[in-house]
């Protein structure tokens, strides 16, 4: 993290400091459309997000230890001596582990609801139990911790033109989509990790099961029920970028960039499966590196005018006379 968006953010502890660097660091290490994204916000705001972001990842990773020979008590006393590290930072302000100390911070200065952390932390704990799903209600839940929440902590970050309570609704069902969008690009993987996130009436409805998966994952062999059940689930997802949409708008107009970024490229990954042939559970489809920066220059050039526009004096917008942002539809990234 550069010193000037610390400074920016007025970060003067040097173990502070360093925590948020650590944040910055994750970041741009695990989520690369995400960290282009952020890059687009204002400097004072990208160490908060990077906090939240380096928090996510790092109990992600925990409960995705695979390959490392952590077994399931393992990795469950690793997340509780985190819930203990992050109740303890929450409350007093303060941790000895970076990642927390920074979160603690950004959750301090954004007045962010420790429940959406202990409800992000009960996803993560499923997530060592849970290996698959019933119905799209059933991962629903799962995901309101997992994915709803993340986008509620972003939205005090972001700001808004509307009461908070407003936007909150958009803002965690892009979360969720987000979230879908990783399930259905990361099908193969998962799967590897004994996890299949395509709910079971879903695949029951084409045909398909777990254990067609596992084949078609196996012997590199597609088969059309697989096929007809990944598009079903693409075609949902994109449903729930319509339900997050409107929230666009509701943002400060120097956060929408950022977000219409990462909105724009999510999408693109959708477009990429299907270019693929929703070949997921044999290769993972990528947005191509001239689409992204195409889209990072033309969220670049928003950031500009919204900055423009508010040194304009014309006070916030209103927000109906905002042009909604398009939903994700095929060719969008």
């Amino acid at each position: 993290m550069t010193d000037r968006e610390l400074d920016a953010a007025g970060v003067g502890d040097p173990a502070l400091r360093e925590a948020y660097r650590r944040c910055r660091v994750l970041n741009a290490r695990h989520g690369r459309t995400y960290f282009l994204a952020t890059r687009l916000l204002p400097v004072e705001r990208r160490p908060a997000v990077h906090a939240l972001y380096g928090f996510a990842r790092w109990a992600d990773d925990i409960v995705d230890a695979l390959g490392t020979g952590a077994d399931t008590t393992r990795r469950d006393a690793e997340l509780s001596a985190l819930e203990r590290e992050l109740d303890k930072g929450l409350r007093d302000g303060d941790s000895a582990e970076p990642v927390v100390r920074a979160l603690a911070d950004t959750a301090r200065r954004y007045t962010i609801d420790h429940a959406h952390f202990a409800d992000f932390m009960a996803a993560m704990r499923a997530d060592l139990v849970v290996t698959d799903y019933a119905d799209y209600a059933e991962l629903r839940r799962y995901m309101h911790g997992s994915a709803a929440v993340i986008g509620l902590q972003m939205l005090p970050v972001l700001g808004t033109v509307v009461p908070r309570a407003a936007a909150e609704p958009h803002a965690a069902a892009l979360g969720v989509a987000f979230q879908l969008t990783n399930f259905l690009r990361d099908v193969g993987e998962d799967l590897d990790r004994g996890r299949v996130y395509l709910p079971a009436d879903l695949l029951a409805a084409h045909g398909a099961d777990r254990a067609l998966l596992r084949w078609s994952r196996d012997t590199g062999r597609r088969d059309p029920r697989v096929t007809s059940a990944l598009r079903e689930f693409e075609a949902l997802t994109r449903g729930v970028y319509r339900e997050a949409a409107p929230g666009l708008a509701m943002l400060e107009p120097v956060s929408r960039p950022c977000i219409r970024t990462a909105f724009v490229l999510y999408g693109g990954i959708l477009d990429a499966v299907a270019r693929d042939g929703w070949s997921v559970l044999h290769h993972r489809a990528v947005v191509p590196r001239r689409r992204r920066a195409v889209v990072a220059a033309d969220g670049l050039a928003r950031v500009v005018a919204a900055r423009l526009r508010a040194r304009g004096g014309d006070g916030p917008p209103d927000v109906r006379q905002l042009d909604p942002y398009p939903a994700v539809s095929e060719g969008a990234a």
